[in-house]
């Protein structure tokens, strides 16, 4: 069948705040690219329009947008359901849920029920951890059991819905699998990208400036992305190089307790903290002006943000969590999980060993540039779709 008569409606409700995660990142992208050839719709928040604004979605992909007031995430899921009840789908449509967020799935599901020939194509690109390990996939002292215990049973009566009723579920590396074995033939794979060509015109433009960073990093600062514990990390770093900056691009509900850590441990003239930056020169330029990328995550499916780093022809350090394998084979030096004495040494030996950082600066890039495009992504996951 052609692609004339198809369309594909994006439920992303759940989009919210001022920052930007994985979830959105992926549908924001797919949706640019799926334009050109399919009438793309997104229902989401009036954060996540300005997602789409700030990250320069086309004209062409129809926006329809909400406010939600009191109680935001009840008011989201409430209004997700009217929504799935009022929507008029027809029969070559495709249905993509942004999240497996009660607000983006429900209405999904609803939709799904009321138009059983659409294709409901569901994002679950996490499985929450066990409650009782919590964020974490190695020895932790703090695993905030209590926000692990609250995704996990925000999951828990999804996960049935969508092994049941989509007809495809967007899962984001091979490790991820083992929580839908009975459902193999729905899962689409889809591992995390860059723009390519959108980096390539900053690395030109950026080419000539000195590096004054000696580490980014980029990301949440939520408990799955290890800030706290890389505070501790680059203590260790500042105790063998006294000079030694690190600036920090993101925000989250561990903010606070970052700046805590800076400064109980005096390194306020070795951590920069920047917020959350959209893409631009601002961000950019920072990447161009760093030696090297770090990225201490304790529990993790994935890693879109250190790769746009790498980009740039930074190395990476992290934890040897188990998605990577998919996601960083070369590029990443990888620490045993939560040793911080480990993870330091990492980073010196990089800053250290002239030979070894280029070995591996040159291994990010080329793993960046020959398989983590965008363009290449939407086009390969569009085609399993149709």
């Amino acid at each position: 069948m052609g692609l004339v008569n198809k369309k594909i409606i994006i439920i992303a409700l759940g989009a919210t705040g001022e920052g930007i995660s994985g979830g959105d990142r992926i549908f924001i992208e797919f949706a640019r690219r799926w334009s050109k050839k399919l009438s793309v719709e997104i229902y989401t928040s009036q954060s996540g329009k300005r997602m789409c604004k700030a990250l320069n979605l086309p004209s062409r992909v129809i926006i329809h947008d909400f406010n939600f007031g009191f109680i935001e995430y009840l008011s989201k899921v409430l209004f997700g359901i009217y929504l799935g009840w009022k929507l008029k789908l027809e029969k070559n449509d495709i249905l993509y849920s942004a999240s497996e967020f009660w607000m983006d799935s429900l209405p999904a599901f609803v939709l799904k029920l009321r138009f059983p020939n659409i294709k409901w194509v569901a994002s679950w690109y996490q499985t929450a951890p066990n409650p009782l390990v919590g964020f974490a996939e190695g020895q932790r002292q703090e695993r905030y059991r209590w926000k692990a215990l609250l995704y996990w049973l925000a999951q828990l009566p999804i996960k049935p819905l969508i092994s049941r009723f989509a007809d495809f579920i967007l899962i984001n590396n091979e490790n991820e699998k083992r929580h839908f074995k009975n459902h193999e033939k729905k899962l689409v794979v889809v591992l995390g990208a860059v723009d390519t060509d959108l980096i390539s015109k900053y690395i030109k433009k950026f080419s000539k400036l000195p590096k004054i960073y000696e580490a980014v990093f980029q990301g949440r600062f939520h408990p799955q992305k290890g800030v706290v514990e890389l505070i501790k990390i680059w203590k260790q770093v500042v105790d063998k190089i006294p000079e030694a900056k690190l600036v920090m691009i993101g925000d989250g509900p561990l903010m606070e307790n970052v700046k805590l850590q800076i400064t109980n441990y005096k390194l306020q003239n070795n951590v920069e903290l920047k917020g959350y930056m959209f893409d631009g020169d601002e961000k950019f330029k920072i990447f161009a002006q760093s030696k090297i990328v770090v990225h201490p995550a304790l529990f993790d499916s994935g890693g879109m943000a250190s790769a746009e780093a790498m980009a740039f022809g930074l190395p990476c350090v992290g934890f040897d969590l188990p998605a990577y394998v998919d996601y960083y084979p070369t590029g990443m030096l990888k620490s045993e999980v939560n040793n911080i004495s480990d993870f330091s040494k990492l980073i010196l030996s990089l800053l250290d060993d002239k030979r070894l950082f280029v070995k591996l600066a040159k291994s990010a890039q080329k793993l960046v540039f020959s398989s983590m495009s965008w363009d290449n992504r939407a086009t390969e996951v569009l085609g399993k779709l149709l």
